[in-house]
């Protein structure tokens, strides 16, 4: 297959990318593809650049060195950061509501079902401020059954969770992978999927390493 007819099966790519910080290198010489199926977990040490680099894939951070290359501009993106951005005095339903207004229209039916599937039935019209910690992560997760979006770009999203919310929401990557959808992802717990792939970016610090193109097996 030709390069170019190999960029073109990618979900998104980047070329060189690269993250300074204080004047100090994050990572650099980063390349890699992400393909429908792909489940990619971010590993590397705190202040390795993890968030920096999910942001970037999102288009909310700068990218000052290198690109990041999304051939077909329809590709939906949806990113779901450690910080929830929730609005504490409005209710699950209508914080969900918001969230869902950036990535286009839902209706109270489509909100409802969705915060059955991350297990909030019958706490719809509770207040954010009255939720658990754990709920209010799924409240934020509930967007991606939401809006439906090729690739999902999360940033510990298991935190606060319980053992059985994180098989749950495990059960979930699997799905969408499965489905032909891709996920990056940070996280300081395993992932128990055969799929996962792991980039670490440790092997980037300050360095010019090439192309990215293992699977598994690194770990920090």
């Amino acid at each position: 297959m030709s390069s170019s007819s190999s960029a073109m099966s990618d979900l998104f790519f980047t070329s060189d990318l690269a993250c300074e910080r204080d004047f100090r290198v994050l990572y650099s010489s980063l390349n890699f593809s992400v393909k429908a199926g792909d489940l990619w977990h971010i590993k590397g040490r705190n202040g390795a650049g993890k968030t920096t680099l999910l942001r970037q894939l999102a288009g909310l951070h700068s990218v000052d060195t290198g690109q990041v290359l999304y051939p077909n501009e329809a590709t939906k993106v949806i990113y779901v950061g450690h910080k929830l951005g929730l609005k504490e005095q409005l209710t699950a339903e209508e914080n969900l509501s918001w969230l869902a207004g950036l990535n286009g229209f839902s209706t109270k039916l489509q909100r409802y079902a969705a915060l059955e599937q991350v297990g909030l039935s019958g706490y719809e019209e509770n207040a954010v401020e009255q939720l658990s910690a754990g709920q209010k992560r799924r409240v934020a997760l509930a967007r991606l059954h939401l809006c439906k979006a090729e690739v999902w770009l999360l940033d510990e999203p298991f935190t606060s969770l319980d053992q059985q919310g994180i098989v749950d929401e495990q059960d979930w990557l699997n799905q969408h992978t499965l489905a032909g959808g891709a996920v990056i992802m940070t996280s300081h717990q395993d992932i128990s999927l055969p799929q996962v792939k792991v980039l670490d970016l440790s092997l980037y610090a300050g360095s010019s390493l090439g192309d990215l193109s293992r699977e598994g097996g690194s770990s920090t």
